[in-house]
């Protein structure tokens, strides 16, 4: 069932959505709030990463779009119930003046008793806590690497760190990160020396970089490599070196000295996958903020 509203209010949204579900027959079940904050040009991307998580966290999935004119305050609404949704899905259009008070727009539609979480797929506040939208929230995502410039965005948004606030880009190392975890604990050698090889301006390969110096105890250098995204990782012993070099879009080759080399899967994630991991948790991540205070620290000036 779909329904357009034109003009309208949060108290009449909440009223569709409660005749759209009486409508379809559908039970609740839903287990949290995801609020979106995006533009029209990721609207579509955004839109199907949020329906497939959806199918792992039934959801009511509110999209927020700020509309760049000059007319009057106003709200235009589009609402999905059923249509093989596993939840509700609100998309809210805020013109004119309204686009400054996105937050009192979506407070009435949040499911009660349930987690909300923000996430901002592209460009995001500095300080997330404090932007209004972001108030709202148990937890924050955004993804510097949709930013303009990934590695600004990194340390900004570090500079503000609120428990509840994480990043698809260190998502996108959880792989990586239990592959060298684990080669550590086999060998218990100490690490001498440590390099990440990424595409330039890598925000993953910065964060990557960031938690191996924290747990490490030492400077990792970074290089340019010629593979999107993160190509290798090389941790240094007096017996050998540890390492994880990617080979293609999904395998990488592992080694740890006194060990044959094998092939291991580290398949490049779908964002819908992201995003379905980071709604598992509503916690602080305590790592993440380490490593986000780590590149605070070897920033330019710092924070």
């Amino acid at each position: 069932m779909i329904v357009e509203l034109k003009d309208t209010s949060a108290r009449d949204i909440d009223e569709a959505l409660l005749k759209g579900r009486r409508f379809v027959g559908t039970a609740s079940g839903m287990v949290l709030t995801l609020l979106i904050v995006t533009d029209d040009a990721h609207f579509e991307e955004v839109l199907h990463a949020a329906k497939e998580s959806a199918t792992a966290h039934p959801s009511r999935v509110i999209v927020v779009t700020f509309v760049d004119d000059d007319d009057d305050a106003r709200l235009d609404a589009s609402i999905e119930v059923g249509e093989g949704i596993p939840g509700d899905l609100v998309v809210l259009r805020l013109h004119g003046g309204l686009r400054a008070h996105g937050d009192s727009v979506c407070l009435p539609l949040l499911l009660p008793d349930s987690p909300t979480i923000v996430w901002w797929p592209n460009e995001a506040p500095d300080n997330l806590s404090a932007d209004p939208i972001g108030s709202l929230a148990d937890r924050r995502i955004t993804d510097a690497s949709g930013s303009a410039d990934p590695q600004a965005a990194l340390v900004r948004r570090a500079g503000a760190h609120a428990d509840g606030d994480t990043d698809l880009a260190w998502t996108r190392l959880t792989r990586w990160r239990a592959l060298l975890a684990a080669a550590l604990d086999q060998t218990q050698l100490p690490v001498t020396s440590a390099r990440v090889v990424s595409a330039p301006d890598n925000a993953p390969a910065t964060l990557l970089a960031a938690w191996l110096s924290e747990r490490l105890g030492l400077h990792v250098e970074r290089l340019d490599g010629d593979m999107v995204g993160v190509n290798e990782v090389v941790l240094s012993t007096e017996e050998g070196d540890i390492s994880v070099r990617r080979i293609d879009d999904i395998t990488a080759v592992y080694q740890v000295p006194g060990e044959p080399r094998r092939s291991v899967a580290l398949r490049r994630r779908s964002l819908p996958d992201l995003l379905t991991e980071e709604l598992r948790r509503t916690d602080a991540d305590e790592i993440f903020e380490a490593a986000t205070q780590r590149v605070c620290r070897d920033s330019d000036g710092g924070c």
